[in-house]
């Protein structure tokens, strides 16, 4: 993990205090989860983008000089700008930290083996394609009919 993102407990709320917090660089968040009331704060859009462009199970995040790992729940992203507009953040304790991760682990894993899969099976595929367009320009060089033509030996299109 990289190292932690400051965040700044914020007070005013609504759109305009959102628009102004975007306008400043930041992104509103809220942090919540184990029973603790939640908490509002600001985070560095960049930052935050950066973070999040990995595949992130858990991020660090520096509140009130105390250091809290969270995930992230939910993220708003504008459909026309691709800016984050809202981040909800859930507190997690080291263990599920681990335990995420090993998930995510695995996750990747089985994609990657599906893509592999998949690539085999394409290459297969494109194999007996090329197989089958060589018989078939042989069997033209030959005259006889091409096993996937309609037409007859003999006719050849003008």
């Amino acid at each position: 993990m990289s190292e932690a993102l400051i965040a700044q407990a914020r007070s005013d709320f609504g759109k305009g205090a959102a628009r102004r917090m975007r306008r400043d660089g930041k992104v509103p968040a809220v942090v919540y989860g184990h029973g603790i009331t939640p908490i509002h704060i600001a985070l560095d859009a960049h930052l935050l983008r950066l973070t999040l462009r990995k595949k992130v199970t858990s991020i660090d995040i520096v509140l009130n000089g105390k250091t809290e790992t969270v995930a992230p729940r939910d993220l708003q992203i504008d459909p026309v700008t691709r800016g984050i507009e809202h981040v909800d953040l859930v507190y997690v304790t080291a263990a599920e930290a681990a335990t995420l991760a090993s998930e995510a682990v695995a996750e990747h894993a089985r994609q990657e083996e599906s893509a592999a899969a998949a690539i085999s099976h394409a290459e297969t595929k494109a194999a007996a394609r090329a197989e089958a367009d060589l018989a078939d320009l042989a069997a033209v060089a030959a005259g006889t009919p091409a096993a996937g033509s309609g037409a007859p030996a003999g006719d050849t299109a003008k």
